[in-house]
C-alpha cells in the first residue's frame, strides 16, 4: 500500500522554533565558557565548604549542648539528694521551690508511692514518666505553665526514688537547642543565597573582565595572522596576570617584528647586493668558455674561484649572524680572561698590522678581567673589530696604528678597539652595524659589509651594548660586557 500523498510529519527538531534554537545555542556557549564553568566550580566548592561547616559547628554545638543539660540534671539531682539527706523530705521541697524559681530554672516534679503530686513546676506529665528510673537521662513530653498558660513543651528527664518511695523527677528544656538549630538552618539558608548572589556576581565579573582580555588577544592574534605585525596586546597597568602575559607577549611579537624584518632587510641586501657579484661570475665564466686561450681561461676560472671563495664567506657570515641572533650559540658558556683573549688576538693579527705598515698593541692591563660568555664569539668580535681598524683606519694614506683598551666598572668590563684613521660621520654611526651596510668611503675595499653586524650580534647575544666614539681623529668601537 502507498503513502498517503503530502506533506511528512515533521520531526521534532523541525519543530524547535527559532528562539527555542538561540537559546540552546547561547546556553552551549555559555557553558563551554571558561569564566562561567570557574563560577559553577567555586559555587559547587564554595557550597560544599559551607555545608560542611555549618553541619560541622552545628553538630559540634548541639553535643556541648547536649553535655551541659546533661551536666545541669546530674548537677540538680545530686543537690536535691544531699538536700533530702541532710533535713528530710521538708529541706529538700524547700530546696526544690527555690531552684524552681530562678529564671534557668530546670524542671521539678515529687510524687508520693501513691503517684499523687505534691510539689513541682510542671503542670502535667503522663503516668509513665515518672515510672522510668534510669540513670540516664531521656526526652519527654510535658505541659509546663507560662503566663498563665498551659504550653506542650520537650524536654530531657531523669527520675530518682528516695528511700520513702517518693519520686522525683528534675530535668531540663530543651527549647534552647532547638531554638539554636533554628538559627543554624536559618543561617545556612542566608549563606546559601549568598553563595548563589557572589557566584553570580563572580561570573558577571569573570565574564567581563577575563573575556574582555581573551577577546582583545583574539583581535591581536586575528591582525597578526593578517600580516600585520605592529598589533600589540593593551597593558592596564594593573600589575596582574593578564598584564605580565600581555608584557611578555609584546616582546614576543616585538621581537618576532624584528626578526622578521631582519630577514626582509638581509632578503633586500642580498638581491642588491650580491646581483653584481653574481652578474661578474657569470661573465668570467662565459668568458672562459669562449676564449680558445687556455692560459686566459686558466686565469679566468681562478678569478671565478676567488669570486665564489668571497660569496661562500659572504653566506658563512650570514649563517653565523642568523646562529648568533637565534641564540643557539650561546650554548658553551665559560669564564672569559678577555687580556688572555685580546693577547691571542695581537699575536695573531700583530705581523697582518707590520706587513701593512701600521702597528697594532694591547695597552698594558694591571688587572684580571672576566667575563662569562662564549670565548670563540667574542673571539671573532674582536677580530672583526681589529680587521674593521685594519682595512679601514688609513688616513691620508698612512697605515693605520690599532690598540686594544680593556677596562671595567662594578657592572660591565669594555672591551675597546681604536684607531688614528678617518673615523665614521655621526650620521652613519648607527647603521655600521646593519647588514651589508658599506659607507661610501669603502667601497672599492674588499668585505661584504657583515662584519659589524655579527659583533653587533655577538654583543646583543651576551646582553652587552656596543658604543661607538670619535676620537678626533680616530674611532674607538667598544663592547660593554656584563661582569
Amino acid at each position: 500500500m502507498n503513502p498517503p500523498l503530502g506533506p511528512s510529519p515533521a520531526t521534532p527538531a523541525e519543530t524547535a522554533t527559532p528562539a527555542a534554537d538561540g537559546i540552546g545555542a547561547r546556553l552551549l556557549r555559555l557553558s563551554r565558557m571558561t569564566a562561567v564553568r570557574l563560577s559553577l566550580l567555586y559555587f559547587v566548592v564554595f557550597t560544599l565548604f559551607s555545608v560542611f561547616l555549618v553541619v560541622l559547628v552545628s553538630h559540634d554545638a548541639a553535643r556541648i549542648m547536649s553535655d551541659q543539660l546533661h551536666e545541669a540534671i546530674d548537677a540538680d539531682v545530686t543537690n536535691l539528694e544531699e538536700q533530702y539527706h541532710a533535713g528530710g523530705l521538708m529541706r529538700m521541697l524547700v530546696t526544690l521551690d527555690e531552684l524552681g524559681r530562678r529564671p534557668d530554672a530546670g524542671l521539678f516534679y515529687v510524687v508520693d508511692t501513691a503517684g499523687n503530686p505534691i510539689a513541682g513546676n510542671v503542670a502535667e506529665l503522663p503516668p509513665a514518666a515518672i515510672a522510668d528510673t534510669d540513670d540516664a537521662p531521656h526526652p519527654l513530653d510535658y505541659v509546663r505553665f507560662e503566663n498563665g498558660r498551659e504550653v506542650g513543651r520537650l524536654a530531657l528527664v531523669r527520675t530518682i526514688v528516695l528511700d520513702n518511695g517518693f519520686r522525683v523527677l528534675v530535668g531540663r528544656d530543651l527549647g534552647e537547642r532547638d531554638r539554636f538549630r533554628a538559627v543554624v538552618r536559618r543561617a545556612f539558608r542566608a549563606i546559601v543565597v549568598m553563595m548563589i548572589l557572589l557566584g553570580g556576581a563572580t561570573w558577571l565579573f569573570l565574564s567581563r573582565r577575563v573575556m574582555r582580555r581573551i577577546d582583545q588577544v583574539s583581535a591581536t592574534s586575528s591582525r597578526l595572522v593578517a600580516g600585520d605585525l605592529s598589533g600589540r596586546l593593551p597593558v592596564t597597568g594593573s600589575g596582574d596576570e593578564f598584564d605580565r602575559l600581555a608584557v611578555s607577549l609584546n616582546s614576543m611579537l616585538a621581537r618576532i617584528a624584528e626578526l622578521m624584518g631582519g630577514v626582509k632587510s638581509v632578503s633586500d641586501a642580498i638581491a642588491h647586493d650580491l646581483k653584481t657579484p653574481l652578474t661578474r661570475l657569470r661573465n668570467r665564466a662565459e668568458a672562459a668558455l669562449n676564449d680558445p686561450d687556455p692560459a686566459a681561461a686558466h686565469t679566468a676560472l681562478e678569478a671565478v674561484i676567488d669570486e665564489s671563495n668571497a660569496l661562500i664567506r659572504t653566506f658563512d657570515a650570514l649563517l653565523m649572524i642568523s646562529r648568533v641572533e637565534a641564540g643557539a650559540a650561546l650554548s658553551n658558556v665559560a669564564e672569559i680572561d678577555l687580556e688572555a683573549l685580546a693577547e691571542e688576538v695581537v699575536d695573531l693579527y700583530e705581523p697582518v698590522a707590520e706587513e701593512a705598515g701600521g702597528t697594532l698593541e694591547l695597552v698594558e692591563c694591571y688587572q684580571k678581567y672576566v667575563v662569562k660568555g662564549n670565548r670563540e664569539l667574542i673571539a671573532q668580535a674582536l677580530v672583526n673589530l681589529v680587521d674593521n681598524a685594519l682595512k679601514y683606519g688609513r688616513r691620508d694614506g698612512a697605515a693605520p696604528d690599532v690598540k686594544i683598551w680593556i677596562e671595567q666598572n662594578a657592572e660591565t668590563v669594555t672591551l675597546s678597539v681604536m684607531d688614528d684613521g678617518p673615523g665614521v660621520p655621526e650620521a652613519d654611526r648607527a647603521r655600521i652595524f646593519e647588514r651589508f651596510t658599506r659607507l661610501e668611503a669603502s667601497r672599492n675595499a674588499p668585505g661584504s659589509g657583515l662584519g659589524l653586524a655579527l659583533v653587533a650580534a655577538v654583543v646583543r647575544l651576551h646582553k652587552g651594548e656596543i658604543a661607538v666614539e670619535d676620537l678626533a681623529p680616530g674611532l674607538m668601537v667598544s663592547m660593554r660586557l656584563p661582569k
